[in-house]
């Protein structure tokens, strides 16, 4: 497993090698799930990076319709052109591969659905779905052994569907073998 990014300067040059690569604006909420989602970075080791990289004007706030999308400035693409190299090339390959998927996931605009029976034994039944244009993309049955249970699983999948997909293709192509005992 990747040991996560400590220092700053790391961090930083993290953030802008994926924004640079994605080449679009983007809210604050989707960077911060793009850079976090591999466990690379940790939350509050993001959020002083990335205010640092609006102050060094490597990131420039920019605000439309009621939101604030942020974009690199030429010296933030500068940045990430010269330093990205110095990242470990799993770590910029498995986060932008993540990153570009969670982006095209959040643009089709998936259809989210969950829903659950209560079985005779007390435990419920849990089909968790996720559906683009129109066709099942991916579907997961699951029994939960009590309401707890089933409550923290439908909030988790309606949170971050995306992850969870993530997660189910990492398993099932064998690109997290460590979870799997031998």
């Amino acid at each position: 497993m990747v040991a996560p990014l400590k220092k700053k300067d790391d961090i930083k040059i993290f953030v802008l090698y994926l924004l640079h690569n994605i080449n679009r604006p983007l809210e604050y909420e989707d960077i911060n799930a793009i850079v976090m989602q591999d466990g690379i970075v940790g939350g509050i080791d993001f959020a002083e990076c990335f205010v640092e990289l609006i102050d060094s004007k490597n990131i420039l706030e920019c605000p439309d319709d009621g939101k604030v999308y942020y974009i690199l400035t030429e010296q933030g693409k500068h940045v990430a052109e010269s330093l990205s190299g110095e990242l470990l090339g799993y770590i910029r390959t498995r986060s932008l591969k993540s990153a570009l998927r969670f982006i095209s996931f959040k643009e089709r605009g998936s259809e989210i659905k969950t829903n659950y029976s209560i079985r005779a034994d007390g435990k419920y039944d849990l089909c968790c779905q996720i559906i683009d244009e129109r066709q099942l993309s991916l579907e997961i049955k699951i029994v939960a052994d009590n309401i707890n249970q089933l409550e923290l699983m439908m909030h988790s999948f309606d949170d971050r569907p995306e992850v969870v997909y993530r997660g189910v293709l990492a398993l099932l192509t064998g690109e997290i073998d460590y979870l799997i005992e031998d």
